[in-house]
């Protein structure tokens, strides 16, 4: 077995671009709205094309789709609304075909309430092995009336709900930190320990290559359950003082998991398994722990998605980020959008401070601004994927889709927005299926028109079929800067902050064979002066032979 406390320096992980697919949104091959399997099968030769290196799959898991998926009722078969086994088979080989490896999600944070061992739970007593396996508690009260602690729901109100007895009077509750349908496993359990290294082995077994990792920072929470602070800000804060995030605990399972997907590797083979977290965690090195040599490969610096648009607040993130993880010998991963935020091409388009959350925006709010939105969008993508690193990318960017901010109330399905009342529209906005030809029902999405929500209008104008080939279209764009990436090995180079003014941002990333591409960004009123050299990559439109503003450029000096 190869020592995973010395990963190899030229490992694909280490600057793998991977593209996200949320299933039910990305193709649908038998006409029902809702997208599946064998859809994504058919449509992997876009992926090969774009340039992508591995496709990410959002949960495929059986489940009551309560949370589109996040809800898993058996974590070893295929929901019948996306397909079978057999079907996850034929897309993996299909995948490994055209050179794209697979990860798929995983949900160890909590199961689905229809869960075999949940609903056992609920049959048996207090105290038994069923219950020891989520995390049970009598209430607070009088009659335990209250719940045993203060902490919420990420989706809004309580995380505890409360059972029922089997004579109809109240009984313990349970923790949920997301929806009453998601209670949440106690990582203290053996049990539950041994289940999910079965579950890893499961899918290795079936030839994937990596894992998504569900609420990472999430699995242990601090002993005894304390209220949780009354005051506190995500971007500000440490996520450690909230009892429920980022426990030290959490690191000795992803030693073991790590010790256990080491076991598929293959000497002399740049075939390692990859694990990667989703863990909302500040500050940077609280987030580059994950990452330690004997844990997990990557984790999503979400700090970078949630960076304003400005030049000062970019550099400094962007920094900050780079010597975290170079203090854990890891490259960093960055990511701009996925299926809990909005668009990048629709949220950059607001001129805003470091936001405590990022919420859904919806039809009463505020609209954004589509070309200034996209105009940055594609700017701030160059800046990404020249950065040393992994990088991940979420369907439909690469076609500059919006966020859709208009979808009707009565079409909505996220749980935030039923338990914020409507204070959080949700998260239904960057979910909508995705477009693939302009002049087919639901735009190709499939042959009948359904779609489980409804596609914006401008959808249409901007499917492949109406940008394959077109210059300066957001599908060639990225075409180009991904080859370009590939070409020049940047996400293997070595980044040198230059100092252009105020308003720009400059580097030069140094990569193997001392080959430089400088990478400028304008983030002023006005055009400034292109540097010297052969011209890689541009954003958007020049002024002549000058950068505009919101505009990144890659120049090979001369």
């Amino acid at each position: 077995m190869v020592d995973s406390t010395r990963p190899l320096p030229d490992a694909w992980w280490r600057d793998a671009v991977i593209y996200q697919v949320y299933p039910r949104s990305w193709a649908d091959s038998d006409g029902d709205g809702i997208g599946d399997l064998p859809g994504i099968t058919s449509h992997l030769d876009h992926l090969a094309a774009l340039g992508v290196d591995a496709v990410w799959l959002s949960p495929f898991y059986t489940s009551p789709q309560n949370d589109a998926g996040y809800d898993v009722a058996d974590y070893r078969n295929v929901d019948p609304l996306f397909g079978t086994l057999a079907d996850f088979d034929a897309l993996t080989d299909r995948a490994h075909e055209l050179g794209l490896r697979v990860i798929v999600d995983l949900v160890p944070n909590h199961s689905s309430s229809e869960h075999a061992w949940f609903r056992a739970a609920l049959d048996a007593e207090p105290g038994s092995p069923e219950r020891a396996r989520y995390i049970f508690r009598d209430g607070r009260g009088d009659d335990g009336e209250f719940p045993p602690n203060n902490w919420q729901s990420t989706f809004g109100g309580p995380a505890w709900t409360r059972t029922e007895k089997a004579d109809g009077t109240p009984g313990q509750w349970y923790l949920h930190l997301f929806d009453p349908t998601q209670p949440d496993f106690d990582w203290n359990n053996p049990e539950v320990q041994e289940e999910f290294r079965s579950i890893l082995r499961f899918w290795l077994d079936r030839g994937v290559d990596g894992f998504r990792i569900d609420v990472a920072h999430g699995l242990h929470k601090e002993a005894g359950l304390p209220d949780a602070p009354a005051e506190y800000d995500i971007a500000t804060h440490a996520t450690s003082v909230q009892p429920m995030w980022d426990k030290p605990e959490v690191h000795e399972v992803y030693r073991d998991w790590r010790r256990l997907v080491d076991e598929y590797r293959v000497e002399g083979e740049d075939a390692d398994r990859i694990l990667v977290a989703e863990a909302w965690v500040v500050p940077d090195d609280s987030l580059a722990k994950y990452v330690r040599p004997d844990e997990l490969h990557q984790s999503f610096n979400f700090g970078y998605l949630m960076t304003p648009w400005t030049q000062r607040h970019q550099r400094e993130s962007i920094t900050n980020a780079l010597a975290a993880t170079a203090a854990v010998g890891a490259p960093q991963t960055w990511v701009l959008s996925n299926h809990d935020v909005p668009r990048h091409a629709s949220r950059l388009s607001y001129d805003i401070d470091r936001p405590t959350r990022i919420l859904g925006i919806g039809p009463d709010d505020p609209q954004p601004d589509a070309t200034v939105g996209l105009r940055r969008a594609r700017a701030a993508t160059a800046v990404m994927l020249a950065l040393p690193g992994s990088a991940y990318l979420y369907q439909g960017e690469e076609l500059g889709l919006p966020e859709a901010t208009t979808l009707p109330d009565d079409v909505r399905q996220d749980p935030t927005f039923a338990r914020t009342h409507g204070e959080d529209v949700g998260r239904d906005g960057c979910r909508v299926p995705v477009p693939w030809h302009a002049d087919q029902p639901a735009f190709g999405f499939n042959t009948t028109g359904k779609s489980w929500l409804p596609q914006p209008e401008v959808y249409g104008d901007l499917a492949p079929n109406r940008q394959d080939g077109v210059a300066g279209s957001t599908l060639e764009f990225y075409r180009r800067v991904l080859a370009t990436r590939r070409r020049y090995g940047l996400g293997c180079g070595e980044l040198h902050w230059q100092d252009l003014g105020e308003d720009v941002l400059a580097f030069t990333i140094t990569a193997d064979g001392g080959r430089r591409v400088q990478v400028v960004t304008n983030f002023g009123d006005t055009s400034i002066d292109l540097p010297h050299g052969e011209l890689l990559v541009v954003s958007g439109s020049l002024d002549g032979h000058r950068l505009p503003t919101d505009t990144t450029a890659w120049v090979a000096p001369g």
